[in-house]
């Protein structure tokens, strides 16, 4: 009985900063000047993005890879568009717990829970 205790404690600590590091969920997404930029829903495996701009090529859907720090951007319009390759998870003093959306170069986006 003690090692079944032991077995289910042990594994729900390695749960755990899986379950604070959640990214799904509805994203509200500023650019660098600070301006609405659009919409980001992550559920799963996938993603989809609302820009703002009519018409913007990054509107749309795609696939992600689910990281402990975040996600990494396999396709669609975000990594075609934008060039988008990462969303990590980093903690704001403002917003709380927000995904800055990073290409090679910068971060482009910082987007907070809606």
């Amino acid at each position: 009985m003690r090692r079944i205790t032991l077995a289910s404690a042990f594994i729900a600590l390695l749960v755990l900063p899986a379950s604070a590091q959640s990214f799904e969920g509805n994203w509200s997404c500023r650019d660098e000047t600070g301006g609405k930029a659009g919409i980001l829903t992550i559920y799963g495996a996938v993603y989809g993005f609302a820009s703002t701009a009519l018409a913007d090529a990054a509107s749309g859907t795609g696939s992600i890879t689910g990281y402990q720090d975040g996600v990494g951007f396999n396709d669609g319009g975000l990594k075609s568009a934008r060039g988008i390759q990462a969303g990590r998870i980093v903690p704001d003093p403002t917003r709380g717990t927000v995904i800055q959306l990073e290409t090679n170069d910068a971060v482009v986006m910082l987007c907070a829970p809606r």
